[in-house]
This record gives structure tokens, C-alpha cells and sequence, in this order.
């Protein structure tokens, strides 16, 4: 699945977007949207099945970055949502692409929701979401409850990306505590963390996924200003609302 700019918007980057747990890509429909509206092409990746060795994973999945790198609008951009967020940041070590989102890291100790109920409520708040999610046949229930091969995490330390990567999490996400997430941007060589007040795991797609697209887009333009991106718009420390 894609989603590209309307005419006549010209296209400014390429986003290839790695689905989670339980998954597919027609869950990210608005904010691919959403992206392609500002001018960005955004591709749906065809993510493996997670076994226990990620070696075959990261090279099927690099295979198909290598080809956007070569077909598509650069600069090119990872964006991954809970083990598709491991994927990306493993795969921005190993293919050249400008950078990568992190949404919703699977990483610390988790807590994994026992049934489809407290697992909805650990996805989103946002109900427009928790519909589509509750009436999604392709959507696999019970995904969160399944751990992440260690391999994952192992291979990412082992290729820690050296691009500008932004870390995007929920401040009230249950399944990856926020201080762990924050704590693991933190030990990233260049990234940005953000988090969302009141977000949840799924959280590209929670209440405030406008808020969270609008800083994905925003990241986006500083890497088309410079490999070393700064803020472009920066708020004055002596305003007030």
C-alpha cells in the first residue's frame, strides 16, 4: 500500500512505514494521508514474520530500502510503530536512508495486556481508532501479548543508527513504560525524543495523531534543510499564551 502527494503538490521525501504487532498497512491510512497531503510519498514495507534470528528479516526488509533509495524522492526516511519502530532504527545502521521515527519502542519491561479489551485500551484512546481496530478482520488480536525476540534488540545495539532519528512515545503508554523509551533515545547517538501527554502505545494513531504527524512532518523538513537538523520554528522562551 502507498499513498503519494496530490496534484499539483511536488513530492519532498519518501517515508517507508514499518506496521507493529498484529498490523497491516491499511491500519496507517490517515496519516499516510496525512503525510502524502504535505508532500511526502509514503510506502508500506512487506515486514517478515519475526523469528527468533533477525538476521533474514533485516535483510528482506533492506533489500526493499535499497530500492526506494533508488526509485523514490529522497531524502528517504524510516518510520517503524512498535517492532516495526525496532526494525527501522536496526535497518537506519545498516541501509543509507537520512533518518528514522521511532514511534512506540517496544523496549524495557513491557506489560503485556491479558485479552482484546485491556489490549484495545493499551492501543489508543482515540475511538474513531478503537473502531476501526475492533472491526478489522485483518488486525491479529492478541499481538501485543507476544514478546520481542530478544535477537531485535541485540541487533540494534549491535548497529546503533548515526542518522537523526525521532523518538515518539505515549506518556501514559502501559505496554513500553515512557522513562524507558526516553532513557533508550536518550542513548542514541543523534535523536530527538518527544513525548505525548496523555498517549498511548499505538501512538501514530492515538487522540492526538494530528499532533504527532504535524512533529513527524516538521522533523521531516529540517532533514531536507540539513543533515544536522535544527528547529526551524522555535518557540520564544519569554512568550505566554
Amino acid at each position: 500500500m502507498s499513498w503519494d502527494p496530490p496534484a499539483p503538490i511536488a513530492v519532498r521525501g519518501t517515508v517507508a512505514l514499518l506496521p507493529g504487532r498484529g498490523e497491516h498497512a491499511g491500519v496507517y491510512q490517515r496519516l499516510g494521508s496525512r503525510l502524502a497531503v504535505d508532500g511526502y510519498a509514503v510506502r508500506v514495507l512487506d515486514v517478515p514474520p519475526l523469528g527468533d534470528d533477525p538476521a533474514p528479516v533485516l535483510a528482506t526488509l533492506a533489500e526493499q530500502v535499497e530500492k526506494l533509495t533508488a526509485d523514490e524522492t529522497a531524502p528517504v526516511v524510516l518510520l517503524g510503530s512498535d517492532t516495526g519502530a525496532l526494525l527501522a532504527l536496526a535497518l537506519a545502521g545498516r541501509v543509507p536512508v537520512a533518518g528514522a521515527v521511532a514511534a512506540g519502542l517496544p523496549v524495557g519491561a513491557a506489560t503485556e495486556p491479558d485479552g482484546w479489551d485491556a489490549e484495545l485500551d493499551a492501543r489508543t484512546a482515540c475511538p474513531t481508532h478503537r473502531s476501526r481496530l475492533a472491526e478489522d478482520p485483518e488486525l491479529r488480536r492478541g499481538a501485543l501479548a507476544e514478546p520481542v525476540p530478544d535477537g531485535y534488540r541485540r541487533a540494534l545495539a549491535g548497529s546503533a543508527p548515526r542518522v537523526p532519528v525521532l523518538v515518539v512515545h505515549g506518556a501514559a503508554d502501559t505496554v513500553t513504560p515512557v522513562a524507558k523509551a526516553a532513557a533508550f533515545g536518550a542513548g542514541l547517538p543523534r535523536a530527538r525524543v518527544v513525548t505525548v501527554a496523555g498517549g498511548r502505545h499505538d501512538i501514530l494513531n492515538d487522540l492526538h495523531h494530528r499532533s504527532v504527524a504535524a512533529e513527524i512532518v516538521q522533523y521531516l523538513e529540517r532533514l531536507r534543510v540539513a543533515p544536522e537538523p535544527a528547529d526551524i520554528v522555535v518557540v520564544d522562551p519569554t512568550s505566554r499564551w
